[in-house]
């Protein structure tokens, strides 16, 4: 199971014409389903005298939190192609809207799919693509006596970043690549007296 994903880290845009219909695109980066419907209230407005702004989104690293909405163009022909894009780059966080201006000559269903799914790709080809990992999160407790031991070990893992509150005792929030986590654990639990949650 990969621990990485792909996203981008900040908005591009692209333009195609089709039949003197404008189609404008952007794609920026999105953490949730409120901060997508504030941007689209936000191109809502910017945007008023365009006949569609239709979109699409994808969030979290499972890539299972998705809609997308054709905004009054035949059904399944805006929307769904965005998305589609979305998916053939295997980007998440990531909200695509495309404006449509219309140029007088009616396109059919095959030619808005069409228009939409090129007008996604321009965006996300001007976009800069990043990959990240998927870290998981690995909470310890355990009294100062033992703090070498368990540094000991947090030294062998390079990408381990780390959060301590060291109070009466020791705790620590370490966050690490998910593939690698249950190594850390693992090899956490085997040190008596350290209370590992995950």
């Amino acid at each position: 199971m990969s621990d990485t994903y792909k996203t981008i880290p900040q908005p591009a845009e692209g333009l195609i014409t089709e039949k003197k219909s404008k189609f404008i695109s952007h794609i920026l980066p999105v953490k949730s389903v409120e901060e997508v419907q504030e941007i689209l209230a936000v191109y809502r407005k910017k945007y008023s005298d365009a006949g569609h702004v239709c979109w699409a989104y994808m969030l979290g690293w499972e890539r299972d939190n998705f809609r997308s909405s054709d905004d009054g163009e035949p059904s399944g022909t805006a929307g769904r192609p965005i998305l589609g894009q979305i998916n053939s780059y295997e980007l998440t966080d990531v909200l695509i809207l495309v404006v449509r201006y219309f140029g007088g000559t009616l396109l059919g269903t095959g030619g808005l799919i069409k228009a939409y799914k090129e007008a996604a790709v321009e965006a996300i080809t001007n976009a800069e693509i990043v990959e990240k990992t998927i870290d998981g999160v690995i909470e310890i407790y355990f009294d100062y006596i033992l703090l070498n031991e368990v540094m000991r070990i947090l030294k062998q893992f390079e990408e381990l970043r780390w959060e301590q509150n060291f109070g009466e005792s020791c705790e620590m929030r370490l966050q690490i690549r998910r593939s690698l986590s249950e190594k850390l654990a693992g090899m956490l639990m085997g040190i008596h007296g350290v209370t590992v949650k995950k």
